[in-house]
């Protein structure tokens, strides 16, 4: 039940937690007051302000899981290029982390994301460590757009996105639409805890009690803490740039809680990497590296990097611009970070081997069965999902495409123990379309896109034809292989000469039209449909030697004509399915 309850709303822990550490922090105020010996001599209306917090929070966390959705909709495509694009250097992959992070909203969801692309095979430590250091600047994003004064036009904005997502009908429009209005929630939401926020300026206890944060590493621990335990920076960062609003903090007390807030978001990417590779753990501890390293840079610079962004702010005395202070010290913070750390890509990937070695595993038996990139962690975000689907793809068609090639030699020269290997191959293949296809049915109960979706059927009627051509070498030319062993048949010359050419013809389409699908590439999808006068011109080229065969009668003769019959005619139905491969491309 809880499990159906975050795949609807994956927020919906962070608000759970947020509500429980809310009311464990008035507690622990109380308590705080009371020994401190303080008397309320003004009462807050306790009521209405968690009220207005946690409904506000609620706002702000739902308008951020629509907002992510909805730009992972749009960006879908954009970022399987990006994937693509991750090995050409550091700072490419620093670019790919920080737009990524853009859509996503959640530096801990890309993190937690790379550990999936590892856990897939779709990328190297090497890579990863860029992107998470790129990660940290796409975060940065978050807080700037929630540093505006946003509350007169939150109201706006929902209206817009209201109006564009129920209606119009084109999928854009409504995507487009779906990100308005997630953009005028998190507007709303700010607003609204901004206003539950506001009576504690009126309480010298609750403001003698904030003063703790102006301590930089009682309050970097308090955020960490709070961080890692909601696993989201943004709902820290909200709060955080709130409270800097109502004039509760100080500007170096609200720097450090951003600093706090990116030690407490590794915690999310520890978590994802449990159980998984060691590559996968090597990126979580790139994280905490790099994110703590980072942390401890700045401790001592807290002052300096106020003065900073007080300089860049037009207004130095204004109390307004607190909150726009905080939201450029962390861009400035993570953007140094990145460009002091990223010229140590290398050393930092070597340091993490290091220490999390990636010793070699003997394989077991049976273990070739199992698929390398259909990683969970990927389902939540289907254009990425499809990739490693596409990748598993081209890795259960070079099984089918060893047995393919390996058939007709073991066939002719009446090789028993290699029609015993492709036969057990045919497993491997098996397996991999049960997790392929079980898997696709898992991205399906996601909200795709319509082209998404085609996708998705596609992939499914290309893997169901991989192993259907799988089962019809398992079962149909291994067991006429051992027929044709067993009564010690022979081809003719003209005729070794025809099935030769056609098999040739054949395997190659299939290997072809396996790289179109994981290449998307039409043109040569469209290529293997052409082949099919050629396919006929052979089959009838070896019905006429055939008939040559037969006027000379003999049972011999008729018992190698039904062979040579059944193994064209299966040559032929492999090539089918192989055009029904290519013409899922396009």
């Amino acid at each position: 039940m809880q499990i159906k309850h975050i795949k609807l709303f994956p927020f919906a822990n962070i608000f759970l937690l947020t509500a429980l550490l809310l009311f464990v922090f008035v507690t622990l105020f109380f308590i705080y007051s009371h020994v401190a010996g303080y008397s309320w001599s003004s009462t807050l209306p306790w009521h209405k302000m968690i009220i207005e917090l946690l409904g506000g929070l609620a706002l702000f966390l739902f308008g951020m899981d629509i907002l992510a959705k909805s730009l992972k909709k749009v960006a879908g495509d954009k970022m399987r290029q990006l994937l693509a694009s991750l090995t050409k250097t550091p700072t490419k992959a620093a670019a790919t982390g920080a737009l990524v992070t853009a859509v996503l909203q959640s530096s801990s969801v890309t993190t937690v994301l790379v550990v999936g692309f590892i856990s897939a095979n779709l990328m190297t430590l090497g890579q990863s460590v860029g992107i998470i250091m790129g990660a940290n600047i796409g975060t940065t994003i978050t807080a700037q757009i929630i540093a505006f004064k946003v509350s007169q036009i939150a109201m706006p904005l929902i209206t817009i996105g209201f109006v564009l997502q129920f209606f119009f009908k084109q999928e854009k429009v409504i995507s487009i639409g779906r990100i308005i209005l997630g953009v005028g929630l998190i507007f709303y939401g700010m607003s609204v805890m901004s206003s539950g926020m506001q009576p504690l300026k009126e309480s010298n206890e609750v403001l003698i009690f904030l003063e703790q944060l102006n301590a930089p590493l009682l309050a970097i621990f308090y955020s960490a803490l709070f961080t890692a335990l909601v696993q989201s920076s943004s709902a820290t960062t909200g709060i955080v740039i709130v409270m800097a609003s109502q004039q509760l903090i100080s500007l170096p007390a609200g720097i450090a809680l951003i600093l706090g807030a990116n030690i407490g978001t590794c915690v999310t990417a520890l978590l994802a990497s449990i159980g998984k590779p060691k590559e996968a753990i090597q990126a979580s501890v790139v994280h905490v590296l790099f994110n703590v390293g980072g942390v401890l840079i700045w401790l001592a610079f807290i002052p300096l990097l106020a003065d900073t962004v007080q300089w860049l702010s037009n207004d130095l005395s204004s109390d307004n611009h607190v909150p726009r202070q905080i939201a450029n010290a962390h861009t400035i913070f993570n953007i140094a970070n990145t460009l002091l750390f990223l010229p140590f890509t290398k050393q930092i990937t070597q340091l993490v081997e290091r220490l999390i070695p990636n010793k070699a595993e003997r394989v077991l038996h049976g273990k070739a069965t199992q698929p390398k990139h259909l990683s969970e962690i990927l389902l939540d975000t289907p254009a990425l999902a499809l990739t490693a689907v596409e990748k598993e793809i081209k890795r259960m068609g070079k099984r089918t495409s060893y047995m393919l090639n390996a058939i007709v030699p073991a066939l002719i020269n009446h090789d028993v123990d290699k029609l015993s290997v492709i036969e057990h191959l045919d497993d491997e293949v098996d397996a991999l379309h049960q997790a392929i296809i079980s898997y696709l049915a898992k991205l399906s109960k996601n909200d795709l896109s319509e082209k998404q979706t085609e996708q998705v059927l596609n992939l499914i009627e290309a893997t169901n034809a991989i192993e259907s051509i799988g089962d019809i070498i398992e079962t149909n030319l291994v067991l006429l292989g051992r027929n044709k062993s067993a009564d010690h048949h022979h081809f003719s010359d003209a005729s070794l000469n025809v099935i030769h050419s056609l098999h040739k013809q054949v395997s190659q389409a299939f290997q072809d039209a396996i790289s179109s699908v994981y290449l998307h590439n039409e043109e040569q999808a469209r290529t293997i449909i052409k082949l099919k006068p050629s396919i006929k011109e052979k089959l009838r080229l070896a019905q006429t030697i055939q008939m040559n065969a037969l006027k000379q009668y003999t049972s011999a003769n008729i018992a190698q004509y039904q062979i040579e019959v059944e193994l064209l005619s299966q040559l032929k139905h492999i090539f089918d399915f192989s055009k029904r491969i290519a013409k899922t491309v396009y």
